[in-house]
């Protein structure tokens, strides 16, 4: 695949990132187990393959796809080269502690679980944990990661979250490199929109994270009910109803269709995609590239319009 430039950072990526949530065996979100020699089979087979970016964080699984990806570095032997590694810092699990300390805590942790001396790309994750003013403030969160950044710890600061003002309100700041928005950037919800267009104007990379919605957009709605792990309504349902029969027209899967709404965007560096076997990642670039004509887009994106304003997330 092409590589795309992340925001400004110098770094090159490809259009697809691997999400590694799955990795972290989370069956009560995913409905299924991932065990430690498939996970770590999953990211050999990335280190091997087209793709050079992936996407972590501290609190997956409770730390567990970060050892696990850990141990497949190491038995790689590292890194390749010119391959790119994201985390997040988080609160301690069950806690409510997003406080500059902790997130100095969780940058230590995240280092000793890959096995690493600094971090390519950190994200502040979901802060819409706290307030704003928390975050910001002289000993919040914020502060740490630009601390951390200058002591030589981590090389470039991103943000990740979900509601798409306080993604803005981050922007702001201007001390993030990347942001990352989930859900929000789908046939089905484009509310990003105003996102995408402040981080292109800024320079930032904007990273897409989950344009499957949770799997409703791979298996469709009768499958699938779902939109971000919660129930659909009825519009959106009938939506993306009349989104797969147009797919089944043109021999075209939804899930391709889907992936490529993202891709197809140059001002979206990335599309974070969740992988947990070597099989997936196969299949997932196969999607990426099956052809889609010009007809069953113009049906698409007009049928992907009415989101603009959101799913209510």
């Amino acid at each position: 695949m092409d590589k795309r430039e992340l925001g400004t950072t110098g770094l090159q990526v490809t259009p697809l990132c691997v999400g590694t949530s799955p990795l972290g065996n989370f069956p009560s979100q995913y409905g299924y187990e991932v065990g430690e020699d498939q996970a770590v089979e999953t990211v050999l087979s990335v280190l091997g393959g087209p793709l050079n970016f992936m996407d972590t964080s501290n609190n997956y699984g409770d730390g567990e796809s970060e050892r696990r990806i850990g141990k497949a570095l190491a038995e790689a032997g590292g890194p390749p080269p010119g391959f790119v590694l994201a985390t997040k810092v988080d609160p301690l699990p069950g806690s409510e502690d997003f406080s500059g300390e902790r997130v100095r805590a969780s940058v230590h942790e995240s280092l000793e679980r890959l096995g690493l001396d600094r971090l390519q790309l950190v994200h502040l994750h979901d802060p819409e944990r706290i307030s704003f003013e928390e975050a910001t403030a002289p000993d919040g969160a914020v502060q740490a990661l630009v601390d951390l950044q200058q002591e030589g710890l981590i090389e470039h600061l991103g943000v990740a979250g979900g509601p798409i003002d306080l993604m803005l309100r981050y922007l702001q700041l201007d001390v993030f490199a990347a942001v990352i928005s989930h859900n929000r950037y789908t046939l089905v919800d484009s509310s990003a929109e105003p996102l995408i267009a402040d981080a292109a104007s800024r320079g930032v990379a904007f990273l897409n994270a989950a344009p499957y919605g949770g799997g409703m957009l791979v298996r469709g709605p009768q499958a699938v009910p779902n939109y971000c792990y919660q129930p659909a309504s009825a519009q959106v349902i009938s939506r993306v109803e009349a989104m797969q029969q147009a797919c089944q027209r043109h021999g075209v899967p939804l899930a391709a269709a889907a992936l490529q709404f993202s891709l197809r965007d140059e001002r979206v560096a990335s599309t974070i995609v969740g992988m947990s076997t070597p099989q997936r990642v196969a299949q997932t670039t196969a999607l990426a590239e099956h052809p889609i004509p010009e007809e069953l887009w113009s049906q698409l994106l007009e049928l992907a319009a009415e989101g603009r304003s959101g799913v209510g997330l």
